[in-house]
């Protein structure tokens, strides 16, 4: 498979891990547009929102769940964070495995908000 997210799941790609249970990985962008910016993927590929059912829907449940976590663990937790979710080309989506960038750490802009 060549999708990148499946291969930093897979440990065939290093990334700097901030959370990891059977479900979903987080780690550390590397090219980050904060102070705090995690990626949060679940570890079944789904490659993007348009393929979201009620069978696999619980994945992204649980990505809030942790994204909530990762932000109080991180310290973000009171001063706000946001989770981003792009879908399509014109969405702005590259890495067709659908991923929630967790953004933080400072005031964020919000324009596209």
């Amino acid at each position: 498979m060549e999708c990148v997210f499946c291969k930093i799941i897979n440990g065939e790609i290093p990334s700097k891990k901030v959370y990891e249970d059977d479900r979903i990985l987080a780690f550390n962008d590397i090219s980050p547009m904060a102070p705090t910016h995690i990626v949060i993927v679940p570890k079944e590929h789904i490659a993007s929102a348009n393929e979201l059912t009620e069978e696999n829907a619980e994945f992204i449940s649980h990505v809030f769940v942790v994204a909530a976590k990762i932000a109080k663990d991180l310290g973000i937790d009171e001063s706000g964070y946001r989770i981003v979710n792009n879908c399509g080309a014109d969405g702005g989506q590259t890495v067709y495995h659908i991923h929630f960038h967790l953004l933080g750490g400072k005031k964020l802009a919000v324009n596209l908000a």
